[in-house]
């Protein structure tokens, strides 16, 4: 059975490494990720991860195709994958000293055609952030390409006072729910 990731990003490729599932082929799905206006987060992260996997999966008939996407949450702004310094800053700055969500969708289409959904949603508390801290953080570049500026894999996670969820799902891809999924399309596992 044919497991397609619907996503260029290593992390998710690491992250199934670590439940022991490689990939057969990686085929990120080119879509517009752009929120509508009033998308909650949650919503949002569903949305594109099932446009994600419902772009992809015709390329791949009789294959598995997963796809995923996490977001950023504080309070209902949807904080972005950061591309530039100062939108680094910007959501560090939001971040420090609160709570804030993580909300990573996970797309499952089985060989018949069949999307399947999960998603997990996770708090996560940074501690105060001092002005240094973020400038050194922005420094070392780890936020790029990042959603809400962070990556809890590296750095970052020096800063987390609390987490309540999925680790995983924070770098990018809930584990215990990607297991669900595959197992429930009959993939091998263990």
């Amino acid at each position: 059975m044919r497991l397609i990731l619907a996503s260029a990003s290593p992390r998710r490729k690491e992250l199934l490494a670590r439940i022991g599932i490689e990939a057969d082929a990686i085929d990120p799905a080119d879509i517009d990720e752009t929120p509508r206006a009033g998308e909650l987060p949650r919503v949002y992260a569903s949305r594109i991860a099932a446009e994600k996997a419902a772009a992809v999966a015709p390329r791949h008939t009789g294959s598995l195709v997963l796809a995923a996407d996490t977001v950023v949450a504080a309070g209902r702004r949807i904080l972005p994958k950061t591309e530039q310094e100062a939108e680094a800053r910007e959501c560090l700055s939001l971040l420090s000293g609160r709570r804030h969500r993580v909300h990573s969708a996970v797309t499952l289409v089985d060989r018949e055609g069949i999307a399947r959904h999960k998603t997990s949603s996770t708090i996560v508390t940074f501690k105060q952030l001092k002005p240094a801290e973020i400038d050194a953080y922005v420094a070392g570049g780890e936020w790029h390409g990042k959603a809400g500026g962070y990556a809890i894999q590296g750095y970052a996670e020096a800063w987390v006072r609390f987490l309540s969820g999925s680790h995983s799902g924070v770098i990018g891809l809930p584990l215990f729910e990607t297991r669900i999924l595959l197992e429930t399309a009959g993939y091998p596992l263990d």
